[in-house]
């Protein structure tokens, strides 16, 4: 088949481009950017794509909405790249969400797990590659009602769009029954410079249950706290704040014992995994490109899997660098034992359905590494 190219693409380059918060209060996140701009150096100097380099141009954004608008229009009017993939944040992803729909500019493998992002009716060119928020608060609600029935329930929830959605998820998984067993629900902003008062305000309120929808910033003052102010409630955090190295390291691994997660990644540095393909490849492509001090952190295991991802769409497209091809392969995905994914989640899209991680595992952390709870 001829080879057919739209604006980004040709017979020697393809250019994507993406936002990364590598300033402002999301930065730790950022490695994900860094990790995914490396894999592509590493490909490219080993022959790249189809006998293309694939020209990732990551921006930052500092995870500011207006400033996610001037960078993406950048990308797409400046430097003219095939597509946008990988870019990380709801309320920064939410703001580009119209304008790329309306180029018809695939917006992919967005690093948020919102429900926005699985409506192929009125956004088709946007889609995910994390699991779903509302799976995981679906998770958390059945994981309460078999070990808490009669839990007084906190959450301590970020006040923007990603927050706000998993708390209304979560009410509605834990439904009708338990409705009145929360009994503070508190939302900060990514900007405040403490979580202390609403911790204070959760224990008064005799909370046993708290779960927690934040960055990992705050989920490391959460952690020691609670310790500190001496409540020891069930805690359930959700997945983007659970990194061992970002997240439990800081804070105490002594004090994150007894954390509960619905996880779908591996924790790059676990023993389980040690020995397991995917793992021994992430690991000494970690040490390749210099970043092996920074390989047990989930944000870095999380840019590698979304980097592989988008590897395998380019392999798929072959020849045929349109945007409408290129979107036509991610929203018919179909993978199994994919790199850095826990074994038995699979990944499937249609172009019905975007949301792709169709299970999630509950696991708790022991102090040094995840594992299954008794049931």
């Amino acid at each position: 088949m001829d080879a057919a190219y739209d604006p980004g693409a040709s017979n020697t380059e393809i250019r994507i481009g993406q936002t990364m918060p590598y300033s402002g209060p999301q930065s730790v996140l950022a490695l994900q950017g860094t990790v995914m701009t490396a894999y592509f150096n590493d490909l490219n100097s080993r022959g790249g794509i189809n006998g293309r380099m694939v020209n990732l141009i990551s921006l930052d954004d500092g995870y500011s909405p207006p400033k996610t608008v001037e960078q993406t229009r950048k990308l797409v009017e400046g430097e003219e790249v095939l597509f946008i993939a990988g870019s990380l944040g709801t309320p920064t992803n939410a703001a580009i969400q119209a304008y790329l729909n309306a180029k018809r500019i695939p917006h992919l493998l967005i690093g948020s797990g919102s429900s926005k992002w699985h409506n192929p009716d009125k956004f088709r060119w946007s889609m995910t590659f994390y699991p779903s928020y509302r799976r995981e608060a679906q998770a958390y609600a059945s994981y309460i009602k078999a070990t808490n029935p009669g839990a007084n329930i906190a959450v301590l929830y970020q006040n923007d769009d990603s927050g706000r959605d998993f708390l209304a998820d979560l009410k509605k998984s834990l439904g009708d029954d338990f409705k009145g067993r929360i009994v503070s629900q508190i939302g900060f902003e990514v900007a405040d410079p403490t979580v202390d008062s609403p911790l204070l305000n959760m224990k008064a309120a005799g909370s046993d249950v708290l779960v927690f929808a934040g960055p990992p910033k705050f989920a490391v003052q959460a952690i020691r706290r609670a310790h500190e102010i001496g409540w020891e409630p069930l805690r359930l955090f959700w997945s983007p704040a659970t990194s061992i190295a970002g997240v439990f390291q800081p804070a105490g691994l002594a004090l994150a014992k007894g954390i509960v997660s619905a996880l779908a990644f591996k924790a790059p540095l676990d023993p389980v995994w040690a020995e397991t393909p995917d793992v021994k490849d992430y690991l000494a492509f970690m040490r390749r490109v210099g970043l092996d001090g920074r390989a047990d952190d989930a944000s870095a295991a999380y840019g590698y899997a979304s980097a592989a991802m988008l590897r395998r769409i380019l392999e798929a497209a072959g020849n045929r660098l349109t945007r409408e091809h290129i979107l036509e392969i991610a929203t018919s995905l179909d993978a199994v034992d994919f790199p850095m994914v826990l074994p038995g989640i699979a990944l499937r899209s249609t172009p019905q359905d975007y949301d792709t991680f169709k299970s999630l595992k509950i696991q708790r952390f022991n102090g040094k590494s995840w594992e299954v709870p008794a049931p």
